[in-house]
Order: structure tokens, then sequence, then C-alpha cells
């Protein structure tokens, strides 16, 4: 599957699907939802949520086509779109209020969550989302953002209307629990980390 930043579609045919062209507007859909939808999936741990995430995406892609200058690749423009809303949704206080109803139930649902994330035969993918999973939901952001798109802490602290050292730290400590988790993983099974894009 191509990353998301680097599809691009011709000018003509993005034309027509702004001007309503069905046909048109179907082969940008099956162009670039499952890269969309694996970017949303990341960023969110909840699958409900990253749908109903992706369906407002690609419901503000088609809306918003006829402004898409061409400046940059298609998929590039709708990945600052999918990360918005992502991040938008983190930042909602509706999410605050989830997470605290979340964590006080945690004590009663512990046993049941410790059977899903029994070690089983490896998958890599399967071990990139049980390590995420420990993440809270803003250090799992901020990983994936910079440790496989590519921002910068500047471009993070941005999107979250935090300061550079929030990203920093919320990726420092993600990096702790993440060696963590994998250390308590190795020799049950073989596991493969996020790849990083080499910053420091």
């Amino acid at each position: 599957m191509a990353r998301l930043g680097d599809i691009q579609i011709p000018r003509e045919l993005l034309q027509k699907a702004a001007h309503g062209d069905e046909a048109a507007q179907v082969v940008v859909y099956t162009t670039t939802a499952p890269a969309t939808f694996a970017l949303i999936r990341r960023l969110m741990s909840n699958r409900a949520v990253a749908e109903d995430l992706f369906q407002d995406t690609m419901m503000t892609l088609f809306e918003k086509l006829p402004e898409f200058r061409g400046e940059a690749p298609l998929g590039a423009w709708l990945k600052q779109i999918a990360v918005s809303k992502c991040l938008m949704f983190l930042r909602s206080p509706w999410h605050r209020v989830r997470l605290r109803l979340e964590n006080e139930s945690e004590p009663e649902i512990a046993q049941g969550l410790g059977a899903l994330i029994t070690p089983a035969p490896c998958v890599e993918g399967l071990d990139v989302e049980r390590a995420l999973s420990s993440l809270s939901a803003t250090a799992r952001a901020v990983v994936w953002l910079y440790e496989v798109e590519g921002y910068s802490h500047e471009e993070i602290a941005r999107l979250f209307g935090r300061t550079v050292s929030f990203s920093k730290s919320q990726l420092a400590r993600a990096h702790v629990k993440l060696r963590d988790w994998f250390g308590s993983t190795r020799g049950k099974q073989s596991c493969t980390p996020i790849q990083s894009n080499g910053k420091v």
C-alpha cells in the first residue's frame, strides 16, 4: 500500500471529481481510501472512532476538492485533513470524558485486557498494534506522526496547540514505554518495532 502523502492523482481526473463526475470520484476514493484509513487507524486506538473519523475525512475531501490547488500531491493534502480530524478529536472535551470513564473502569476490565494481549504467533502488524495500544492516545499520535509520518516536533506542537517540549516529552516517555513493552515480550515472541525515520 502506498503511503498517503505520496499518492498523486492526475489533475484532469481531480477536476472531473471536483465537478461531480461520479466515475472520477470513485477513482479518487478507491485510490486514497486504504492509505487514509490506515493512517487514521494508527493514530486512533479505537476502531469505531477511526471509522467515524475516516468517513468524516473522506466527506471533507470531496467537499473541499474544488479548493485543491495541486501545489502538493493530493495524498499530502488529504493527510493534513486526516491528521487534523484525529487531533481535533483527541483535544475534544468528549474524548477526555471518555478516557476518564475508561480509566475508572480499568480495574474491572484489566483481566479481560490481559487476555487480549497474551502472546500469540507473531504477526508484525499485530506486534505494532499491541505496542501502540500500550500508549496513551496522545503519545500514540505523537509517536506515529514523528517516527513514521516524519513530522517535526515543531509541527506536532503546532498541531496540538502545545509547546515543542510537550512533543519531545511525549515522545521520550513513549519510547521508554515501548522499550519496556518490547523487552517484556522478547523471548515470548519475535517482534518488529516501529520503523524510525532516523530522527533524534
